[in-house]
């Protein structure tokens, strides 16, 4: 018997994965005949960044130790990713977890094709300029920020 909730997280890590792939490719062909970006409004810009290290460019330096290494700690911890979707009981947290395994997995398929991750979105304002990201990334971030928000959820106690 397949559950409800585990089968939600799948598909939407299916979705987010889809839409990731798809994105990458449309901006990924858009940004080669741009190479030099594209001003979108005065705070955001399509970019082409290819980043070879893991959030916010740490562990930039170039090996293919490091290379796999990120692959192999990303595959272990979607297991375990995995695993707690397949015993969650909260629908916010199997919406969060699918939408951190569908990112985490969209980022590594990005480092098995190109050996980087490619992100596309710039978005800049009031003197601040943060760090280039995709798609993948957006999800895993508002994931993780679901799971903040159910860890803060009173639980419900077992009568």
């Amino acid at each position: 018997m397949i559950r409800r909730l585990p089968l939600f997280g799948l598909l939407l890590a299916v979705a987010i994965l889809v839409a990731d792939q798809i994105s990458k490719l449309f901006f990924l062909d858009l940004m080669q005949q741009n190479p030099a970006g594209i001003v979108v409004t005065p705070f955001f810009n399509l970019v082409m960044v290819w980043n070879s290290g893991v959030s916010f460019g740490l562990f930039q330096e170039d090996s293919d130790f490091r290379s796999w290494t990120l692959i192999g700690v990303a595959l272990g911890v979607l297991v375990w990713l995995g695993l707690w979707l397949w015993r969650c009981q909260s629908g916010l947290v199997a919406a969060a977890l699918g939408l951190i395994i569908g990112g985490a997995i969209g980022n590594v398929i990005d480092r098995l094709r190109f050996g980087a991750v490619f992100d596309f979105l710039d978005f800049h304002a009031f003197g601040q300029h943060w760090p280039a990201f995709n798609l993948a990334d957006s999800a895993i971030v508002v994931g993780v920020v679901l799971l903040l928000i159910d860890g803060f959820r009173p639980q419900k106690t077992a009568s």
